[in-house]
């Protein structure tokens, strides 16, 4: 990714318990920033969050960006785009609504892969039901892991605006996402600057961090290529590295957010997904290399010093007194997880999901 060990986490604002961050020294095109907040960091550290409370989550986080990009003079006039059904997670118009941002209409679209001979072929719409509000801004809440179907969507829309002779001023996308949205963001504005050049371009706003994706199956052998996210090459709030690492499990994790879909409108199958993970550690422990793994996780190599434990995590511009904390916060849990039995991890996280979602499990 262009740039990416220049780039630096820069603190934005810090209110009603919302801290953000923007990126800065990636020369980019479009602005980039991350949130985070209790109710996230309990979202993404907690696969027992279900249902209506995945939704419920966002909101605060979300209403108090949506208040400093008003302030900004960034949004005026709103034009929500729903990318059936992982948009549907996301509270666009409730936050909007709190925040006395004018929502004119609703798009939907749905995007669906098409397979050939078990593969995946491509994708298609499915549906549309697309309302043009000229010059406003575009407001959109996806998983961004490819990035396909989110760039199949924007050049669907945008041929559609200039088919009608209109254009937008500028496109805001809310995400749980991964590294590659910034590639193929910074490669649409450019596109896209071609037929409207004064397109103010995107504003991305990521929850708790820009994870990558699995390139492989990782050091447990199990993990989804370009499906799981994980901390490893990308950028993490300094608040979410803190919450996650006060705990024992939720490191291990198959992936930052599993399938967010299943997770708030197919449960049960959300829950399959997790106890699968977890019964596949439990079975393949005895062969997993337990340094290896926590390097993996951790996304750096052990032992690390202060000064490359700053670059590696991107947080040369935070205060010194939050990162030597958080330095000395993670080598104790470093220290805390020798001899740890992976096992054991597993078992203890099987008991307390089976626990909190019985009624689910069929």
């Amino acid at each position: 990714m262009k740039n990416w060990n220049e780039v630096m986490l820069v603190p934005e604002f810090n209110e009603q318990g919302v801290a953000c961050y923007r990126l800065d020294g990636g020369d980019y095109l479009n602005e980039y920033y991350i949130l985070s907040e209790a109710e996230t960091r309990k979202l993404l550290n907690t696969p027992e969050v279900v249902g209506y409370e995945v939704y419920n989550c966002l909101i605060q986080s979300t209403s108090q960006m949506l208040y400093y990009l008003k302030e900004q003079k960034k949004v005026t006039t709103a034009n929500i785009l729903s990318i059936l059904r992982g948009a549907l997670n996301y509270p666009l118009e409730e936050s909007c609504y709190r925040e006395h941002i004018r929502v004119h209409d609703i798009s939907f679209l749905s995007s669906e892969r098409v397979f050939a001979n078990e593969e995946i072929a491509g994708l298609e719409i499915k549906y549309s039901k697309l309302t043009m509000v000229p010059d406003s801004t575009l407001m959109i809440g996806d998983i961004i892991a490819s990035g396909e179907t989110l760039i199949h969507c924007l050049r669907y829309v945008t041929d559609f605006y200039r088919e009608h002779g209109a254009k937008l001023r500028n496109i805001i996308i809310f995400t749980i996402g991964g590294t590659k949205g910034i590639d193929l963001l910074e490669k649409l504005t450019g596109e896209i600057r071609e037929f409207w050049p004064e397109f103010e371009g995107f504003i991305a706003v990521y929850y708790e961090g820009i994870f990558s994706t699995y390139q492989d199956k990782g050091v447990s052998g199990i993990n989804l290529p370009d499906v799981d996210f994980y901390w490893k090459g990308g950028i993490v709030a300094p608040e979410f590295r803190r919450e996650t690492l006060s705990m024992c499990t939720p490191l291990f994790e198959k992936c930052i957010i599993y399938d967010g879909g299943a997770r708030r409108y197919e449960i049960h199958e959300h829950v399959e997904e997790v106890l699968e993970f977890w019964n596949g550690i439990a079975e393949r422990a005895d062969q997993i290399d337990f340094d290896k793994l926590l390097k993996e996780k951790l996304g750096y190599p052990l032992p690390i010093s202060y000064e490359d434990w700053l670059h590696a995590n991107h947080y040369e511009k935070i205060r010194p007194e939050d990162t030597k904390w958080l330095y000395r916060q993670e080598q104790g849990y470093v220290e805390s997880m020798k001899g740890a039995n992976l096992k054991e991890l597993a078992e203890q996280r099987i008991a307390e999901f089976t626990r909190a979602l019985r009624k689910y499990i069929l």
